[in-house]
Order: structure tokens, then C-alpha cells, then sequence
């Protein structure tokens, strides 16, 4: 007798009525129309592009003029839709999750034992080996880092393409789920979440992207959108976004600002790099308490932030600067992924290029974490408990953050915190 095919699954969106967005689109087109539309409002509509209640012709006009307007570069723009965009996604159990950060988070400085997010906006054409990813493991030898990540749009190596071809075992990153996710952080300091996990429905989204000629707001809202940016406070305490263009490092730093961020950095390399650059200056726009002094000390609390603009470079790390040329190899994932094997088994050498890339990005977010205004040290493991106290632009103890960096290869503690991580996500059922 023949199987019988799968019944289909109903999708609960089909019931919800369709949203007419056309009075909104007249008043967006042409530029100048009198009658000025709110960030409000257009965060309202995209809100329904996720329940699938708004037309791919009306979804794809919206998204059409936002970009030829400019409006999806606005800051109250893009902190308004991210609002919306997480509380469309899959809803994490917070307290259940805030447990499980409170019994591992070890707070150390002016770290408090959060979670932490490094991520770029892609689309610099660059083509640099995956950086932010490889930061983000080495970064969860101390801190709790959830890095929030998807496959490829722009690059051959996406994060998620990456960690899906390590070997000898690849982690289940789509078993990470809103049911799993405080069993994660109860095993080790690193989680990924994957976007079409917790971003559901971004699936309604992607086919009208993908028709476009042109990146969208949409390129954009991912790295506001960290499905973890829950609670008061929230969860994620920490962040550092790379912007492929300068004129976006106030936008996004505006927008983190609005949408409550207080430990932040966004960043751009001189060369339209969302990363710091090893081959240069790097433009930097920090957020910050404005209760914790650029020199670190602090002063009565307070709920503000404040923003600071400088510049980085290679040298602000104790390192040499490298042509992008060295480390554009802009290899395929399976190759990726070999070199992240190799730089967590500790195999390359102190000089390599492409480490001393990963180690200035891992210590910038150890810096902006506050890990590094520890006085102490006691990381154990060829830690000679020698902190480096001295500070660089913005404040920022840059050499202790790559000193903490090269201990977390050295040590093993970064391969064996993602080690526990491929073995906790192969243990969860589909």
C-alpha cells in the first residue's frame, strides 16, 4: 500500500484579514507630499508583513520607496520596525532564560554577566573571512554570547553557512528554539540564533527580497533585532555592530540609543568594512552609561547614555596593520570553516594576518562588554594576572581586550566552550 503524503500544515496567518497599505504608499511617493509620514507608521505596516497580511505588490512598493527616500536609513525608522520585528518573533520564555544567564554569567569589571552580540550588516563586498563569527566563539570564553546570525545574501560565507560545515561534528544550529534555548545557556557561554528560527515571519519577507534589485530595510534590521533584546533590563547587555558604510555608524548608533541600548559599538572600517579593519583606521561611535566615565571610573547612576565618536586602528591593539588583501581569501564555507578549526586549535601562528584580525574584534567586544576595566586578573592557564591598564581612544583598554583574546585560544577555554556547544545542540530532538 502506498504512504500517503504528509497533510499540510494550516498556517494560522490565513485567517488574519489583508491590511490595505495604498494610502500610506500615496503619501510616501513622490518626495515632499505634504502630508509627512511617521516612523510610527511605517513601522505599523511593515509590523503586518510578518503575519502575511500585506501583499507582495504593496510590501514590495513600501520597500521600494523607503529606499529611494532614504527613510530606511532613518534612525527612529529602524528602531521603531525593530521593536516590531521582535515582537513578531518567536517569544522566548524570559524568565526561564534569565535563570539560566544569572547561574552561569560570571560578572567581572563592569560586566555584569549578560549576554552579547557581535554582528555586521554584510554587504561590503569585501569579502573578508568570517570574522565576527570566530570573535563571537573566542569571546565566549568569558563572556555569555548569543550571535545572532543567518546564511548567506551577499557572501559566499555566511555565519550560519560556516558553522554548519565544521568538523568533525557541526552543531544543530536550527534545534536552538525558544524551548531549548535556557537548556543551552545552562551547558555553555554560546548560543546562535538562527534568524529563520526566531524570526518567522521574516519566510513571508524573503521572496519579495529576494525579487528587488537592491538591499532593504530589511538588511538593516537584523542586527537591531537580536531575539534576546528582552526583559528590564534587557538580556542582551552588550553589542558591536558593523555598518558597511560610514554615514550609517550614527544612524545605527542613534537607533540603539532609541531602542534603549546602553553597551554598544557600532563600527565601519575606513574602507566601507562592517568590521574593525586591520589594514587602517576604523570610525567608531561607542554608547555608553553616562555613569561610567570614557577613563573608567563611574559616578552616580544614571539611565542615560551618551555616544562617542573616534577612530581605531590596528596599532590602538599593540598590532600591526595588514593589507585586506591578506585576509579576503573569499573562500567557500567548507574552507572557512577549516581556518576557524585551526585558529581555535590553536594552530596558527602569533603573526598570521587573518588571527590578528579576529583578535581585535574579539577584544573590542571584550572592551565593550566592560570586561575589561577589571582591575584583576585571575583567568587561570598561562595568565600571568598582569592586566593592561593602559588606555586607548574612547577609553578603552584595546590591548587588555587582545590579551584576554589570545588567552581564550591559548587556554582551550574558547574550543572547549564550542565544543560543549556542538555536543548540547546535537543532544536536542528536532
Amino acid at each position: 500500500m502506498a504512504s500517503q503524503p504528509p497533510a499540510a500544515v494550516e498556517d494560522p496567518n490565513d485567517s488574519l484579514p489583508p491590511i490595505d497599505i495604498k494610502s500610506l504608499l500615496s503619501r510616501l511617493w513622490p518626495v515632499g507630499h505634504p502630508d509627512v509620514v511617521t516612523p510610527s507608521e511605517i513601522a505599523n505596516a511593515i509590523s503586518h508583513f510578518f503575519t502575511n497580511q500585506v501583499s507582495p505588490v504593496h510590501a514590495g512598493a513600501l520597500l521600494m520607496t523607503l529606499h529611494f527616500t532614504g527613510l530606511d536609513r532613518h534612525p527612529e525608522v529602524l528602531s521603531r520596525t525593530a521593536s516590531c520585528m521582535l515582537s513578531a518573533a518567536a517569544q522566548i520564555p524570559v524568565s526561564t532564560l534569565q535563570n539560566a544567564i544569572q547561574s552561569r554569567g560570571r560578572p567581572e569589571g563592569a560586566y555584569r554577566g549578560g549576554l552579547v552580540d557581535i554582528v555586521g550588516t554584510g554587504g561590503d563586498s569585501h569579502n573578508t573571512f568570517n570574522i565576527s563569527t570566530t570573535s563571537s566563539i573566542l569571546a565566549s570564553s568569558l563572556l555569555l554570547v548569543a550571535k545572532h546570525g543567518n546564511k548567506a545574501s551577499t557572501s559566499k560565507s555566511g555565519s550560519a553557512d560556516l558553522l554548519g560545515c565544521m568538523l568533525p561534528l557541526a552543531p544543530k544550529i536550527s534545534r536552538i528554539r525558544p524551548d531549548t534555548i535556557s537548556t543551552l545557556y545552562e551547558n555553555t557561554n554560546y548560543g546562535f540564533l538562527f534568524a529563520p528560527v526566531f524570526h518567522p515571519g521574516m519566510r513571508y519577507v524573503a521572496p519579495i527580497r529576494r525579487q528587488l534589485p537592491w538591499r532593504t530595510i530589511f538588511n538593516l534590521l537584523g542586527p537591531l533585532a537580536n531575539p534576546t533584546d528582552l526583559g528590564a533590563p534587557s538580556m542582551l547587555e552588550a553589542r558591536m555592530i558593523g555598518v558597511a558604510r560610514k554615514d550609517l555608524g550614527p544612524v545605527f548608533a542613534s537607533a540603539l540609543e532609541m531602542g534603549g541600548a546602553k553597551k554598544a559599538m557600532v563600527v565601519c572600517g575606513d574602507e566601507e568594512l562592517d568590521e574593525i579593519s586591520c589594514a587602517g583606521d576604523t570610525h567608531c561611535w561607542l554608547l555608553r552609561p553616562s555613569s561610567l566615565h570614557g577613563d573608567g571610573s563611574s559616578s552616580s547612576s544614571s539611565s542615560e547614555t551618551v555616544v562617542e565618536n573616534f577612530r581605531l586602528h590596528p596599532r590602538d591593539f599593540g598590532l600591526p596593520a595588514h593589507p585586506l588583501s591578506d585576509v579576503s581569501p573569499g573562500k567557500e564555507p567548507t574552507e572557512n570553516a577549516a581556518i576557524l578549526a585551526r585558529i581555535l586549535n590553536g594552530e596558527f601562528p602569533d603573526d598570521d594576518p587573518i588571527l590578528h584580525f579576529v583578535l581585535i574584534n574579539t577584544a573590542a567586544l571584550f572592551v565593550v562588554s566592560g570586561i575589561c576595566e577589571a582591575d584583576t586578573s585571575d583567568l587561570g592557564y598561562g595568565d600571568d594576572g598582569k592586566v593592561i591598564t593602559e588606555r586607548g581612544p574612547g577609553g578603552g583598554r584595546w590591548k587588555e581586550g587582545v590579551r584576554r583574546a589570545r588567552w581564550a585560544i591559548k587556554s582551550g577555554e574558547a574550543a572547549r566552550q564550542w565544543a560543549k556547544f556542538v555536543e548540547i545542540t546535537n543532544s536536542f530532538s528536532e
